[in-house]
């Protein structure tokens, strides 16, 4: 072998442990850019999955406002009715409790046709009065309104608990929806 091929052949190899280096080099480049890749494939589909489950808390929070929006509107309209009658109750004169109270007074009972109202005379209310000014103070009824309760934590509890009720039928005014209370 002359010395030209033998200089041939060691600048093969020499080349061909470059391309070897580059080739590895490469490789391990390749090998990152796979695996980021494969991580970033895997935070697309986390987010895919995130942005499915804020939408579906976005709907139920959409199911829940509508629900509690319906609510609300029916209660408005319960304590509209109810503010409708205070105030016929309000306009109308004393009901029967006086004229029960002023009978014994009076010492006769008077038969009266149901539609027809019974009035006070001026010697009833006179006699009336004196009644009550005979009571000692602590037993006398007052007119002003009535005093609320004080308003604790648990009372207010119970009003709150009883806003975020689920649908159903609501309660009706009169004596049950005291006694749940």
């Amino acid at each position: 072998m002359s010395f030209i091929a033998f200089a041939m052949n060691g600048l093969l190899a020499v080349l061909l442990i470059v391309a070897l280096g580059f080739g590895w080099r490469l490789e391990r480049r390749l090998k990152a850019l796979r695996d980021s890749h494969e991580g970033f494939a895997k935070a697309v589909k986390d987010l895919d999955q995130a942005a499915a489950r804020a939408e579906q808390g976005l709907a139920d929070l959409r199911a829940a406002t509508d629900e509690a929006a319906e609510t609300l509107a029916i209660r408005i309209e319960r304590a509209q009715a109810l503010v409708s009658q205070l105030d016929e109750q309000i306009s109308k004169p004393p009901p029967a409790r006086v004229e029960r109270a002023a009978a014994p007074v009076r010492g006769r009972v008077e038969e009266a046709s149901p539609s027809a109202e019974r009035r006070l005379k001026a010697e009833d209310f006179e006699r009336l009065l004196e009644r009550e000014s005979r009571l000692p103070p602590g037993a006398r009824p007052s007119l002003s309104a009535p005093v609320a309760p004080s308003e604790t934590p648990r009372s207010r509890a119970r009003v709150d608990d009883d806003l975020f009720d689920g649908p159903g039928e609501p309660p009706r005014p009169g004596p049950q929806s005291r006694a749940r209370r």
